[in-house]
């Protein structure tokens, strides 16, 4: 095929067979930013200079962000990107299994679950969308916590009528309004802008979001409700992958795995360590008992398990046992 011309980090100018642009939707200075910017120079070295990316932050300010992002990969407009379940899930329902609520009592066995036959049934809905998903895909983002300006979250009754920013995805959705809460989405890069004008009362996100996106500097407690895991699902544009000679898929499915793995280990240490740090600026944190809000979702439970189909509920049952 015809070389393209780009430019390296240093500059100089290399010829290449496979010129690619890689966004996600997290800061320049989050781990998923590092390890992927660390990927994409192993496989750059790794194929001899015949691979090169571009890796962009916050999707390169994409205008109407996650969606639109989205659209551009099923377009082929890009060819690789990191996407939560839900925001998927507008395209590919059954990617919104990934974010049930309760369903995963970990990070870890989040991964476990999406590594494994549940995550390959995603994967194969996900192709016949025009997306690839890698075998090993789920870099992490955590275990979500509710923040809020105002009062902590006790138990459900304490969610009557707040406002709350969550992501695009009807799931998620779905679970706040049980709750009690007017759930409001609004981008990721938005959030600060909501809290503080008061468009919002509350978000939910793993603790490291509060760090990178500093929405430390508003909220006051942080309620650790652990209601679902997120993860950036790496994908490529499906043409473009099947586009590929069989030795440079190697070499980037070999990186993916690797640098998923270490891009794991560097967030669940971050959001472990992220209480203590907020402790000392103030901000009071509080358990819940799950129990209590489970019990607001028999109709998410039985809606959802209608909506994602008989094998995709019982392949995540197969991983987290009886839901609903």
């Amino acid at each position: 095929m015809t070389s393209l011309t780009v430019f390296s980090r240093s500059l100089r100018a290399q010829s290449v067979d496979f010129a690619f642009v890689q966004y996600h939707n997290q800061t320049a200075a989050s781990s998923l930013h590092a390890r992927l910017t660390q990927m994409w120079q192993a496989i750059e070295k790794e194929s001899g200079g015949r691979v090169a990316a571009r890796v962009f932050p916050q999707n390169n300010n994409i205008q109407g962000s996650d969606p639109a992002a989205l659209k551009a990969l099923v377009a082929g407009e890009i060819q690789f990107f990191t996407l939560m379940g839900g925001i998927i899930g507008t395209v590919v329902p059954v990617a919104e299994a990934q974010q049930v609520p309760f369903a995963f009592k970990s990070a870890a066995d989040a991964h476990k679950a999406i590594d494994g036959p549940f995550g390959r049934y995603i994967g194969e809905e996900m192709a016949a969308k025009g997306m690839h998903l890698f075998p090993v895909a789920g870099f992490d983002n955590g275990m979500r916590q509710v923040t809020t300006i105002a009062r902590a979250i006790g138990k459900p009754d304490d969610f009557a009528g707040m406002k709350i920013r969550v992501p695009p995805g009807q799931m998620i959705f779905d679970t706040f309004k049980a709750f009690g809460a007017e759930p409001v989405t609004t981008p990721a890069n938005q959030i600060y802008d909501a809290l503080k004008s008061g468009k919002v009362e509350a978000q939910e996100n793993p603790l490291a979001i509060l760090e990178g996106y500093k929405l430390y500097e508003l909220v006051k407690y942080v309620s650790l409700t652990n209601h679902m895991w997120s993860g950036f699902n790496l994908m490529a544009h499906l043409a473009t992958w099947q586009g590929l000679p069989d030795d440079i898929k190697t070499v980037i499915d070999r990186n993916a795995v690797k640098y998923v793995r270490q891009q794991r280990d560097d967030q669940g240490k971050l959001n472990a360590s992220l209480r203590e740090s907020f402790v000392t600026r103030g901000i009071a944190f509080n358990e819940i008992d799950q129990a209590v809000f489970r019990a607001m979702l028999p109709s998410v439970y039985a809606t959802w398990r209608e909506k994602l189909g008989r094998k995709c509920w019982s392949l995540l049952e197969a991983e987290v046992g009886k839901l609903g």
